[in-house]
């Protein structure tokens, strides 16, 4: 075990008393249904309602990792819609590069994910025929907009879900609900290995650890103190 395991492991250990053992169970159990199989990804989504209404379908569903680009609006969270999903998700923010759709797009084809983005077009294909044995990431946009050309350039696939009433469009946090309740459960009765690593695991377990405790900073601090000490 190297060194940086040890310190994780005796760090885990010191939260683990904060803890009680009740909500121990419930984190490790949570993290046992959690993926990166599946990611959202969000462009310029312009209202906190929706998209903090996102981070509570992502929680609900298990979905670990948002990307938030951007590029014109920046990410504002409504904690009354989150209901405090944002502590126990892992958000990457995309706002520092002069394309900041491409720099995500492009990190996670590189990382093997196949870009799905939503839309209407003529050659898209139900949302429930998409083939997700791939690491698939969701691209959803703006209402008043549309995915952006960068989007629809790097899209590996479109899909649509079926409406056949008058409006042409659902809000942008109920989409993303049924991309996610159909994909997710799509995943977990066909694929067997979308878990996150156990690496990755004692990773969000010891953040999920941290949002848990009331002022981690000083814990954290102490638990630096006493460790220094021992060395």
């Amino acid at each position: 075990m190297s060194n940086s395991e040890v310190y994780q492991t005796q760090l885990i250990q010191y939260l683990e008393g904060f803890v009680n053992d009740r909500r121990k169970e419930k984190l490790k159990k949570v993290l046992t249904q959690r993926t990166r199989h599946l990611t959202v990804v969000l462009e310029d989504v312009y209202q906190s309602h929706n998209f903090s209404a996102v981070l509570r379908s992502a929680d609900i569903f298990g979905i670990q990792n948002i990307h938030f680009i951007e590029n014109r609006n920046y990410l504002k969270i409504s904690e009354d819609v989150a209901m405090g999903a944002q502590k126990w998700l892992t958000i990457e923010r995309y706002k520092q590069h002069e394309n900041n759709t491409l720099a995500c797009l492009q990190k996670l084809k590189k990382e093997g994910y196949q870009i799905v983005a939503t839309s209407v077009a003529p050659t898209s294909i139900n949302l429930e025929d998409l083939n997700i044995d791939k690491p698939t990431a969701l691209v959803f946009d703006t209402e008043l907009t549309g995915i952006s050309k960068d989007v629809e350039n790097m899209a590996d696939t479109f899909v649509t879900i079926p409406m056949v009433g008058f409006t042409e469009s659902f809000n942008i946090s109920v989409t993303v609900a049924l991309c996610l309740y159909e994909l997710s459960k799509k995943l977990k009765n066909n694929k067997s290995n979308y878990s996150i690593t156990d690496i990755d695991k004692q990773m969000i377990y010891q953040n999920w650890l941290l949002a848990s405790i009331q002022n981690p900073q000083s814990i954290l601090k102490t638990f630096e103190s006493v460790t220094s000490k021992m060395e």
